[in-house]
């Protein structure tokens, strides 16, 4: 014999407000990522060409030999860490940091002391950085 008051017992569940806090969780996550910046240091990409382009006659050279030694504007900077390069720079430079800089490095240097001269051109806030390429020799034919 069956007592009761003929109600079913079935359970139900209400997805509603778990779709309600889904979403604001996925929006509270979508609105707070940040991404990640790349393009602090504007490079301009070495280009193979026939004629090459010469450098503007304000262009602060940088120079970075073999060993890994650093000139600015021809003269040799004593050390080779990024703040005496950085001192160097600020002092040839002064304030002007829109004015274009031309990195030239021997084939054959360390690629430390080249990041490392990217590095102190990034920090000082100069824009408008330039690789110096030599064109490529025409290869052999067998």
């Amino acid at each position: 014999m069956h007592i009761g008051s003929g109600q079913s017992d079935d359970f139900e569940i209400n997805v509603i407000p778990l779709i309600d806090v889904l979403l604001t969780l996925l929006m509270f996550f979508v609105l707070t990522t940040t991404f990640v910046q790349q393009g602090h240091l504007k490079v301009a990409l070495p280009q193979a060409s026939d004629k090459p382009a010469a450098p503007a006659a304000d262009t602060l050279v940088i120079v970075i030999d073999k060993q890994g030694h650093f000139f600015v504007a021809n003269n040799r900077v004593l050390g080779d860490d990024e703040a005496t390069l950085s001192r160097a720079i600020q002092a040839v430079a002064g304030s002007d940091r829109e004015r274009p800089v031309l990195l030239r490095a021997d084939g054959m240097t360390p690629h430390q002391a080249v990041v490392t001269a990217m590095d102190a051109i990034g920090r000082l806030g100069f824009t408008h950085l330039s690789i110096a390429t030599a064109p490529a020799t025409a290869a052999a034919s067998p």
